[in-house]
């Protein structure tokens, strides 16, 4: 029987109090650090910058510039606006000092010394001069501290452990040891080659996410993130199931423009919490599904976060072939979200809510659908060869375009400007990760770290690829809980991944395995920042709330180890050597027929409530089905069916609980 309650769809996200907003603004500052809200000359003075930025970022992307000025101005701007945006600390929030101008200045400085006379400048790295090292002893701690403004203390006192590890090489014990670099030598390659700050990350951050951050910010202006959850919530109806499948298709829709998780679920959060409430959904179980649903964000492409871009550039393919490898993963992801929707709306006797829409869903997509052309842009551009750059570029003009088709929409020179402002101060988070990270990859590359480590990893794990797959989750898992998903990738890429290709798993499995368990630092305390948005929003506990969020999640955890294991999972990043297509297509359809039964062990329901005992067969037959042999799909099938039979048979056990357990 459908809940009759009305709802303005325009009115839910009005719903959060002061404190709920308070709380989800200590998160998204945890992540992206204390921001300045200035007025007056300052603001004039950072959006200049910012929008220049931005100009020179998408000038960039169509028109060929020398890389070294590419990533030089990038940091340039990059240091000169976190000085600005960011404060030193939270006392000086809502004012710049003489400081802050002067870190500002000192910033561009560095890179205008760099940039003067730049062969010249390159080819003294090995034995720098007096002013080189003045200049990049300064720009190294430059660098650290927009880090740490930006996105804490881990990050920088990370940078610093490995800078320390390059310097004392030759005091440390074996395996660690190493010849050992004086101060001129790490300065010079940090700050005077291409392989320290203005390494990979960098070159990335200032070509590709940068571009994404910039179209996320003109969809932004335009309106279409809130077209997307006006379009979500009015096609999936009023159905008891309606308010979970809204969320799955908001978190869909915002995912493909935003790359972040924490966005999402403070998106998704502040609109679909209501209608989740009356539906029959606890707090905490309401905030880990909105939390699972924002998580969705980063593994959906066609953009998946920095972390993505990152992995095209360090195995050297394109972006498209990125998307590709997690077009099947993300598939599972959502499939199982979907499912879970399902069972948890017979489990819990959730009822429908009704919602009160201005338009049909035909109404709609008539007045707002152009805002689906920027995405169908980027993908049929993407599709047809071109580079993420100007792929994203043409995906910008198609949004400012297509603005004009209706007055409310379209972009006037300020709504220009702050889209243009907004896209380079979203990309400083990132930017300033990307530089810090430089330094870990720096020293990586000048030590042979990533070797030494592969080896000991290895020598713990016997050479056992399984118990090494589980070694390099552990490491990524811990990695994550201190630093943000980029960093926890690029250091696992340059110091794990090693262990796993030398154990014969291909570099693009290796990657994405890596890829996917640094995502989970989304939803693992203390950093897990998607659930604690969530129970913000919901008011629930924020562990208990994250513990059901791993719940949502599950597929997150048990996916890269199929693909990375075993040679026939690799059939789910769409690679069939040695399986062929027929048996790979076989394995894909087994994998989701896994996910569908291990959501349903995990809910406790399948078609009555399970039984412990049904439970436990359940998720066996769904970890069978998902292990790619034929043994594995004898046993899955067999355990399906048993435990469907067995609830045929049994009396009782179909009635509906009345509140989330």
């Amino acid at each position: 029987m459908a809940d009759k309650e009305i709802e303005p769809l325009d009115n839910i996200a009005e719903n959060l109090t002061e404190e709920q907003k308070k709380k989800l603004e200590e998160i998204i500052e945890e992540e992206e650090g204390v921001t300045r809200k200035v007025t007056g000359f300052w603001n004039i003075i950072i959006t200049v910058l910012a929008v220049g930025m931005s100009l020179f970022a998408l000038y960039t992307s169509i028109f060929p510039v020398t890389t070294q000025i590419v990533r030089g101005v990038h940091v340039a701007l990059l240091l000169a606006l976190s000085f600005l945006f960011y404060p030193i600390t939270k006392k000086y929030k809502g004012k710049i000092n003489y400081i802050d101008v002067g870190l500002s200045i000192l910033g561009l400085a560095c890179i205008l010394y760099m940039l003067i006379d730049f062969e010249d400048f390159i080819y003294r790295a090995v034995t720098p001069e007096m002013w080189d090292m003045i200049f990049g002893i300064a720009f190294l701690v430059l660098i650290l501290e927009a880090t740490r403004r930006s996105s804490g203390w881990i990050m920088p006192l990370t940078c610093i452990v490995f800078i320390v590890y390059a310097y004392i090489g030759p005091l440390l014990p074996a395996p660690w040891t190493h010849r050992g670099y004086d101060l001129e030598r790490i300065v010079g390659h940090m700050y005077m080659t291409l392989e320290g700050v203005f390494g990979v990350p960098i070159d990335v951050s200032s070509t590709i996410i940068i571009m994404f951050c910039i179209f996320g910010a003109f969809l932004t202006v335009s309106g279409a993130g809130k077209f997307y959850v006006d379009f979500a919530f009015t096609a999936m109806g009023s159905k008891p199931t309606a308010a979970g499948r809204s969320v799955i298709a908001t978190s869909y829709l915002l995912a493909m423009a935003s790359g972040s998780g924490v966005a999402n679920t403070v998106a998704i959060g502040s609109v679909a919490y209501p209608m989740l409430e009356k539906s029959g959904y606890d707090k905490d179980s309401a905030g880990g599904f909105l939390a699972a649903g924002g998580m969705g964000a980063i593994t959906t492409p066609p953009v998946m976060g920095a972390a993505a871009f990152l992995i095209a550039e360090f195995l050297r393919i394109s972006y498209v072939d990125v998307i590709l490898l997690a077009i099947i993963p993300a598939a599972l992801f959502y499939w199982g979200l979907l499912v879970m929707v399902e069972f948890d709306a017979k489990k819990f006797g959730l009822k429908a809510v009704k919602i009160e829409k201005k338009y049909t869903l035909m109404q709609l997509t008539k007045m707002y659908g152009f805002h689906f052309l920027p995405l169908i842009a980027i993908v049929g551009f993407l599709v047809k060869g071109f580079t993420p750059q100007v792929s994203v570029f043409a995906a910008i003009l198609t949004c400012f375009f297509a603005s004009f088709i209706r007055k409310d929409t379209r972009f006037t020179v300020s709504k220009t400007i702050e889209a243009l402002k907004q896209g380079s101060l979203t990309v400083l988070n990132v930017a300033a990760i990307c530089a810090s990270a430089g330094i870990i990859v720096g020293t990586v590359s000048l030590t042979g770290l990533g070797l030494k480590l592969s080896s000991i990893i290895i020598s713990y794990a016997g050479g056992n690829l399984i118990m090494t797959t589980i070694f390099t989750g552990i490491l990524l898992w811990v990695i994550g809980l201190a630093v943000p998903i980029t960093a926890t990738y690029i250091i696992a890429a340059v110091i794990a991944a090693p262990a796993l290709t030398q154990l014969g798993v291909p570099e693009y499995a290796a990657h994405m395995f890596i890829f996917y368990y640094a995502l989970l630092s989304e939803v693992s305390p203390p950093t897990a920042l998607s659930p604690f948005a969530a129970a913000a929003i919901t008011g629930g506990n924020p562990y208990k709330t994250t513990m059901m969020a791993w719940k949502y999640t599950i597929t997150a955890f048990l996916m890269p180890f199929i693909f990375t294991v075993l040679p026939s999972g690799r059939a789910l990043l769409l690679h069939w050597e040695g399986i062929g297509v027929a048996s790979g297509v076989w394995t894909i359809f087994a994998a989701f027929l896994g996910i569908g039964m291990l959501a349903s062990g995990c809910s406790g329901w399948l078609l009555k409530r399970s039984t412990v005992f049904e439970r436990v067969i359940t998720i066996i037959g769904a970890l069978a089905l998902v292990y790619p042999s034929r043994l594995g799909d004898v046993l899955g099938f067999a355990c399906l069916l048993f435990v469907i039979i067995v609830q045929k048979l049994r009396k009782g056990g179909t009635g509906q609980a009345q509140a989330v357990a």
